[in-house]
């Protein structure tokens, strides 16, 4: 059915940047970015049809097997957004350094960090995946943008998203103004915005993490999962759905329209790095995200917005979702000596076997 007053995308930021002066350079940015989103959706949708899938033959910086669409999201990101002149330089999951835009486009005022596309192992079993980006204020213009000219807090994120290619391509954004989000209508080429003021539930019953690790989990994080499933009959005193994605667009857009927590925590696995997750391409923004949607974001000790980062592929555990629930585990971090469950889930013949 014809519906004439629908809020486009563009309609969308222009009306919100007339209530934020400091913002009214941001729309082009944006919309360059969602122009990425439709490319990409329309060569994640052709699947085996368009030659995309299987691997590309490269490694990326993360030390990761590179999948032809990881090549070509990149590309194409790239190519979208900067000739505009809106942006000063680039920073991708992909690409060992930051890349300064051409000296043949003017250059703009902000910095534009991406990860062209995330949960890409999922591709071959067509489970959703998704892009998420980042922006950043640039430095003054007179010198080149470095590398360290992005090391900073996510609390100077002036806007981030990420787009959700499933059975719908769905766009969600925040400029600092809340959460909404924006589905692609395929007739018209358009972003529609189709969920405003996107809020996540202070209260749930579902958790999501990878419970292949449990071996590996710090008390803390045992101690809470521990509790979700014990249900009704443990300390909780209700039962916990445990779900596990595999693909961070998917989880956080679940998150959001259903409540929920999502732990990817630091680990024993390998113990070396940090975390799992990027802060810069996927942790800051999904936190800015949450916290605009009335959630919080944590690596399980501290705010995730407050880290400073200190390298471009920084890694960094990610807890996020449901505030009551993100401010449980965060006090199980805090606390000295984390009280034991008696119950059998880590014990040697467990569930989660604690000693494997």
């Amino acid at each position: 059915m014809f519906v004439a007053d629908r809020t486009t995308l563009a309609q969308f930021l222009i009306e919100e940047c007339r209530r934020l002066p400091d913002a009214a350079e941001l729309p082009p940015v944006i919309l360059d970015v969602a122009l990425a989103c439709k490319r990409i959706a329309k060569a994640v949708a052709l699947g085996s049809l368009g030659e995309t899938q299987g691997v590309a033959g490269t490694v990326n910086i993360q030390g990761e097997t590179q999948k032809k669409l990881d090549v070509i999201s990149n590309d194409i990101f790239r190519s979208s957004t900067e000739w505009g002149g809106h942006v000063a330089a680039i920073a991708s999951e992909e690409m060992d350094h930051s890349c300064p835009i051409p000296d043949h486009y003017p250059r703009g005022r902000y910095l534009l960090v991406y990860d062209p596309l995330d949960g890409s192992s999922n591709i071959e079993v067509n489970v959703a995946v998704g892009s998420i980006f980042s922006v950043l204020e640039a430095p003054a213009a007179g010198r080149p943008v470095e590398d360290s000219d992005f090391l900073q807090p996510g609390t100077r994120q002036v806007a981030a998203g990420y787009a959700l290619y499933g059975p719908a391509t769905e766009l969600v954004l925040t400029i600092g103004n809340g959460v909404h989000g924006f589905t692609l209508d395929p007739q018209l080429g358009e972003f529609i915005l189709t969920r405003p003021a996107i809020k996540v539930p202070e209260e749930t019953r579902e958790f999501a993490i990878n419970a292949s690790n449990s071996r590996f989990w710090e008390q803390p994080v045992k101690r809470y999962v521990e509790e979700c499933l014990a249900g009704s009959t443990g300390p909780r005193d209700k039962d916990f759905n445990m779900r596990w994605i595999a693909s961070l667009v998917a989880e956080v857009h679940r998150i959001l329209m259903r409540g929920g927590v999502f732990l990817y925590p630091r680990d024993s696995k390998q113990p070396l790095k940090a975390g799992r997750l990027r802060l810069l391409y996927e942790a800051n923004p999904v936190a800015f995200i949450m916290e605009q949607a009335g959630a919080a974001a944590t690596t399980g000790k501290e705010r995730l917005l407050a880290v400073e980062p200190t390298s471009l592929h920084q890694r960094i555990p990610l807890i996020f979702g449901s505030r009551t629930e993100v401010d449980r585990i965060e006090r199980y971090h805090h606390e000295d000596a984390p009280q034991q469950i008696d119950t059998p889930l880590f014990n040697s013949r467990g569930l989660f076997r604690a000693n494997v």
